[in-house]
């Protein structure tokens, strides 16, 4: 039987099949639509920086065939073989996509599904149908995307713009010429690979395919696609960044892996001009005459230079339609009349990952992924959640208690289990979601929202002299997962050098490789007067360069 997904599952493929000569088969029952059904090649920034890597009805092969549109077959409106070792090195994720050609929306479809097939056997489904939608007309259905081998996740997210803000999220657009007649040609029913279902057979699950299937032969395998070296530590802006691009900010990459989500600082440069602003109700676009028809629909597709904005992310509370968001705030389509478009600015951000940042102050964990290992989160902290999700007390213990009393450093938590999404906020702080791959990082217990309960934690002493104690303590997480990181406005990241002095009451966390000291400036005959500057511990940070330190603009 074929392993089912739902909306933001994801897998290895080598735990799916061995295989890696895929048949991939898309169905959608939706009577009255006609629903055009797409790949997307893309580079590691999600963008469509190559055009010939756009395979649909009107270009069905990739250069080096490693994607392969074979048309209906099987039960299926579409299908693809997709070849891994042949992909190039360049080209991280591949997105199926469905779109609507002319008037329709997805949540009029009956039902529809996703499947991989390997070896003529299915190994997966993601199954849907139109209750998953509302307006949307255009539809990222699942993705294949490299991330030190190559997985699978069923995405199920859209945009209410169609086909066009589906390229656009891509990085391409829509370029208003003739359709050459010559341009790709259907595919021949030849072409479709042996361990492809067979064409007259239905496509129930677990089918097997007749061994007399025909099989082209098989393909050399080209050399793995070279895995990218790991991304800096979370808290640092990303590498290259110099000025945000002229279009809206991109979104951060579904699937790739830094240590945190989105960049707590933004990178220097001019801001970009703002958007034109849309026509006036019931007139022409710009540069179309009064009475004169609009342009044809789009032929072909290109890559633009402008970068791609996120898709499912919407505008923060406050920001003027039409206008530039600060970096790293990805934007929506324009908005359009009416209490549903106004709500829909502020959708739930798409399912795609364990922690998903909602926006700035509150953010998402998928507790069915992973394995569906639990969460530990501060008491309280839980704003809302969906499906089956158990929350208990997670005690400390005897020991674990008098410890945390005497450091400070004691945390209330409860314990998040089951098949939902979790949703976690406190006091409209702004929260960074870090990812551990095996490294540590020290942080204030006050500055700890929830966490993966696969991360090791304990209380880390911090010695120095002068101190009520003589110490001062913090919690060093350490292991594989994430930590949700709170702060008190927007915090600064600092290079650790010999001279850096942080106060102790506004640092939220360092580098677990860094020598931390305690400086004391207290002067007992100077305390005795007025004028005392407040600021007589401070805690001096040293190690080697690549180490940090986070402040944050508030002391606790």
């Amino acid at each position: 039987m074929p392993r089912e997904f739902q909306r933001g599952h994801k897998a290895r493929i080598s735990d799916l099949t061995a295989g890696t000569d895929l048949y991939v088969g898309v169905q959608i029952s939706a009577p009255g639509l006609t629903v055009d059904i797409s790949c997307f090649g893309l580079d590691a920034d999600e963008r469509l920086s190559d055009d010939r890597y756009f395979v649909f009805f009107n270009q069905p092969k990739s250069p080096e065939e490693a994607i392969h549109l074979l048309g209906a077959q099987a039960g299926d409106t579409e299908s693809f073989r997709v070849t891994l070792e042949k992909i190039p090195p360049h080209i991280r994720k591949l997105s199926f996509t469905a779109a609507i050609d002319g008037a329709g929306q997805m949540s009029q479809i009956d039902s529809g599904y996703l499947r991989i097939v390997a070896g003529g056997e299915e190994v997966a489904r993601y199954a849907f149908d139109g209750s998953e939608f509302s307006t949307e007309r255009a539809v990222m259905l699942g993705d294949f995307y490299l991330k030190d081998v190559w997985r699978f996740a069923a995405v199920g997210q859209g945009f209410d713009g169609g086909l066009e803000a589906l390229l656009k999220n891509f990085g391409g657009e829509v370029l208003e010429e003739e359709e050459d007649p010559a341009a790709g040609q259907d595919p021949q029913p030849g072409s479709a690979p042996g361990f492809a279902p067979p064409a007259q057979a239905t496509a129930p699950p677990g089918f097997s395919v007749p061994s007399g299937t025909a099989a082209p032969a098989a393909p050399a395998p080209a050399p793995a696609a070279p895995v990218s070296p790991p991304a800096a530590h979370g808290f640092a802006p990303p590498p290259g960044a110099t000025s945000p691009p002229p279009a809206p900010g991109p979104a951060p990459s579904v699937h790739a892996a830094p240590t945190i989500i989105a960049p707590l600082t933004p990178p220097g440069g001019p801001v970009p001009p703002p958007a034109p602003a849309p026509a006036p109700h019931g007139q022409p676009p710009y540069g179309q005459a009064l009475g004169q028809t609009p342009p044809p629909p789009p032929a072909q597709y290109q890559a633009p230079l402008a970068p791609p904005p996120g898709y499912g992310h919407q505008p923060p509370f406050g920001q003027v339609p039409g206008q530039p968001a600060p970096y790293g705030t990805p934007q929506a389509a324009p908005r359009a009349a009416g209490v549903s478009a106004a709500l829909n600015l502020y959708k739930e951000a798409p399912t795609g990952r364990r922690w998903t940042l909602q926006n700035s102050k509150l953010i998402r964990a998928d507790l069915g992924t992973e394995g569906g290992r639990p969460v530990l989160a501060r008491q309280g902290s839980m704003v809302l959640y969906q499906g089956k999700v158990d929350f208990t007390y997670k005690g400390a213990g005897f020991a674990g208690r008098i410890t945390g009393n005497a450091t400070g450093q004691e945390m209330q938590l409860m314990r998040c289990t089951g098949q939902g999404q979790a949703f976690f906020a406190e006091n409209s702080d702004h929260l960074h979601p870090v990812e551990l791959q095996g490294d540590a990082i020290c942080v204030s217990a006050e500055s700890v929202l929830a966490f993966d309960e696969s991360l090791e934690y304990e209380v880390r002493r911090v010695e120095g002299h002068g101190i009520p104690g003589g110490a001062l303590f913090t919690m060093q997480f350490q292991g594989t997962g994430t930590i949700v990181v709170k702060t008190h406005g927007t915090p600064v990241v600092l290079p650790v050098t010999p001279t850096t002095f942080v106060d102790s009451n506004a640092v939220v966390a360092w580098s677990a490789a860094a020598q931390v000291i305690v400086s004391s400036q207290v002067r007992m005959r100077r305390n005795a007067y007025p004028g005392d500057t407040g600021e007589g511990v401070n805690l001096q940070f040293r190690a080697a360069p690549g180490n940090f330190v986070v402040v944050q603009p508030y002391e606790v």
